[in-house]
This record gives C-alpha cells, structure tokens and sequence, in this order.
C-alpha cells in the first residue's frame, strides 16, 4: 500500500478541476495545513487555475498530464467534470498515487469499475466524497438506525427540491450532458441517493419517471423515483432544479414502527422532527446538530479529508471507498434505465 513513509509527514495533494466545487475542497485543506500541503493545483481555464494556485499558494498547471509528471504528490484530488473521473483517477493511480474524486465517480459501471481496478491494481487508495454522511444531523440519524431505534423500517424518502437557471447550464456546456454530467440524479441528488442506501443498505427494485421539463439540458432536471429495499423497506427520491425562485429543501425522512425521523432544512441541515418510542441521550443533542450552511455543500468536506488523510497514514479506513461510491451510482443508473425503457428493474444491473 503506498502510505506516507512517515505519520507525522504531511500528505502531499496536487488537486484538478478548480471550478464551483473546488472552494470547498481548498478551504477544507487550508484548514488542515498540519496535515497536508496542497503542492500543485491544475484547471483547463488558466484564470481559475491561477487563482486557486494563489488562495492554496501551490504551484499551477493548465495540463493535467503534466502535473502528473511534475509533481511529487501523495494524493491526487478530482474536481472535474463527473464524466472525466475515471480517466483521470486511472493515470493517477497508476503513477502510485492515492485518488479521490467529487460524486459521482462515474457516470457509467464500466468507467467505476475501471477505477476502482486501476487503485486495486497499483495498491493505492480510493475515495468517493461522500461529504453529506458527516453532517452533524445525518451523523445523529445514522446512530438512531444502527441502535434499531425505529424498530422496523418501512420507508425512507428524499426530496431535492432545488433551483438551477438555464444560466447554469450555459455557462459551462458539459453541465446536463450525457457524457460528462447526467442530470438532477447523477448531479444534484447523487448525495441524497447515498444517504438512503447508507441508511438502509442495498436496493433491489428500482421504477422511475425523468423528464427535462424547463432546462434544455440533454438529461432530466426533474425525476421522480421508486425504490424497494432489500430489507423490505419502501423508498422514494423526488428531485428537481425547477423549484421557483430558489432552492427550497434538501431532506431525508425514515418512517418505522418505533420511531419518525425528517431531517430537512435546505440541505439536510435541520432536524424537523424527531420522535421516538423509547428515550435515548442522543436526543438530547438535537439543538446542536442543526445548522445555518453557507451553501448547500454543508461543512462535512473538512472531516472527510481529515478522515483521507488518517486512511493515508494507516491510522483509519477509508469512510466512503469506491465500492461503496459504486453502489450509489448503480441505483441512479437503474432509474435512467427504468425511465428510458419505461420498466422496473432489479438490482445488481447486468456489467
């Protein structure tokens, strides 16, 4: 396994793709600077690659190869367009450096597993930002499932009811396109369906309806999805980038026997209600997990890195690897499937 040779070295991060996403990722790093040095930064705009070089004081690259050749790093970071993740997570790896890429990993099976075989192959790691599982209120939720708080599970729904112009969509021309994005699922929701399946575990049946209602975008900005469980459970996840004038809800609800639980607020940041048939000291602590965010990307980038850079140093395992990212792409690609054939189907897809 390609470590750190030392615990108390600093891991090394040469980072790709400084666009909308990339403010998080840096901030989270700076903050971290006894534990990392971010060493190289690359985008294809020279202007955005100059000024994420200046805010991480790193060296800067408009070639992504070259920045491969160049530096000496621990950890490459990917930012860029979903569709360019395996790509570029492969020539990462097989240079022997660890990867981590932004949600979704891939847009297709073959491109996951491609990574997920170049990290296995070249002994290095593997991340899937998976940010959302380290907000203080899914964190808080996550306890209640795993002490079986609710008992039997019946149902778990999602709803993205978020805002995205046309503006949006024009501005960068590989957004809500097939090859390098997907749509309201792929994109926005792509958290969301991770929630659910980090909840509740596997899913078996999958029916959905998608639609590009406003955008002209090549995917939906809408979608309406069915899930069953494997434990029995019954699940939805509804999602659109049409909501008038701004983003309205970002939630999470688990309905059981015993208990019933909606995480909402815009970005699952609020506990709304939170009612069980026992006690238990957890609910003493609903105050404090809620949470004002600055955006909807939350505050759960710095401890995922914190928690890459101990799996780096052999003191943690990865919290969200690419197997685990894997499963909720294969969900999502199970709904565009249903959508497009106008069928149930079942899960594990066919390779």
């Amino acid at each position: 396994m390609n470590t750190t040779k030392k615990k108390k070295n600093k891991v090394r991060v040469a980072f790709a793709g400084c666009g909308r996403i990339s403010r998080n990722h840096i901030e989270s790093m700076l903050a971290l600077k006894k534990e990392c040095d971010i060493v190289a930064v690359c985008d294809v705009i020279p202007e955005r690659a100059r000024e994420a070089g200046e805010k991480a004081d790193a060296e800067v690259f408009t070639d992504y190869d070259e920045m491969l050749r160049s530096v000496d790093c621990d950890l490459v970071s990917i930012a860029t367009p979903s569709g360019m993740h395996p790509e570029m997570g492969v020539k990462a790896a097989e240079r022997g450096f660890h990867v981590m890429t932004e949600k979704p990993m891939a847009i297709d099976l073959e491109g996951a597993d491609r990574l997920i075989d170049a990290c296995d192959k070249n002994g290095v790691l593997l991340f899937v930002v998976k940010q959302n599982r380290l907000n203080a209120t899914m964190r808080l939720l996550k306890r209640a499932v795993d002490k079986k708080r609710f008992g039997k599970i019946y149902c778990a729904h999602v709803n993205v009811f978020w805002q995205r112009p046309q503006s949006y969509y024009d501005m960068a021309p590989w957004r809500g396109t097939w090859a390098l994005d997907g749509g309201a699922l792929m994109n926005q929701a792509s958290h969301y369906v991770d929630s659910l399946y980090w909840l509740l575990g596997d899913v078996s049946e999958v029916v959905a309806i998608t639609g590009a209602l406003a955008r002209k975008t090549e995917a939906e900005d809408t979608a309406s999805v069915a899930l069953r469980f494997a434990n029995g459970a019954i699940g939805s996840v509804n999602a659109t980038m049409l909501t008038y004038p701004k983003n309205l809800e970002g939630s999470v609800a688990i309905l059981g026997e015993k208990g019933t639980v909606k995480i909402g607020g815009v970005a699952i940041n609020r506990i709304e209600h939170w009612e069980f048939a026992e006690y238990d000291d957890d609910d003493k602590f609903i105050e404090q997990c809620n949470y004002a965010p600055p955006n909807i990307y939350g505050f759960g980038h710095q401890p995922y890195y914190e928690n890459v850079f101990a799996a780096i140093r052999g003191d943690a395992k990865p919290g969200t690897d690419g197997r685990t990212g894997r499963k909720s792409l294969e969900i999502i690609l199970a709904a565009y499937k249903s959508a497009r054939e106008g069928v149930k189907v079942t899960l594990p897809l066919d390779e």
